[in-house]
């Protein structure tokens, strides 16, 4: 799988690098991710609570989407929400995550999406801490942990 590289500006101000687009057909999807992963991140379900493998999780690291291994949010961004699945108050870069209107389930929410590989990630709400007030709420099955050495 070929990939292409853009340099672009975070919104902090620093230099990142995006990868292109990751598209693959169902079957590769099937065959990299295991059911529940796929579940998850290809079909947009949702781990029940307190259930996931990141949601107690304090040790200091990355968290990388399953799909294509963006980094999306980091550990100092991460806190207790009570909801049982890992919070985040805003991701690494804004452009590697995407948002759209999902108004299944008989409510009307906003979906967060990984934006290189459109793996569907949670959701994001409006209660969240400082200083974004906001409460990134991701499926642990759609993330992979990087611990780093502090």
């Amino acid at each position: 799988m070929g990939r292409d590289y853009a340099r672009t500006i975070s919104r902090s101000g620093t230099p990142t690098v995006h990868m292109e687009k990751v598209r693959k057909t169902d079957a590769e999807w099937r065959a990299q991710l295991t059911p529940e992963e796929y579940a998850v991140a290809r079909q947009k379900g949702t781990e029940r609570p307190f259930t996931g493998r990141y949601w107690n999780t304090t040790t200091h690291g990355i968290y990388r989407c399953v799909g294509c291994g963006t980094p999306l949010f980091a550990s100092d961004t991460k806190f207790d929400a009570g909801c049982g699945w890992p919070s985040y108050f805003e991701p690494l870069d804004p452009a590697r995550v995407r948002e759209e209107t999902d108004t299944s389930h008989g409510m009307v929410r906003t979906e967060v999406l990984c934006n290189i590989c459109d793996a569907h990630l949670g959701h994001v709400f409006p209660d969240g801490p400082e200083p974004t007030g906001l409460r990134y709420c991701i499926n642990s099955l759609s993330l992979k942990f990087e611990p780093l050495e502090d």
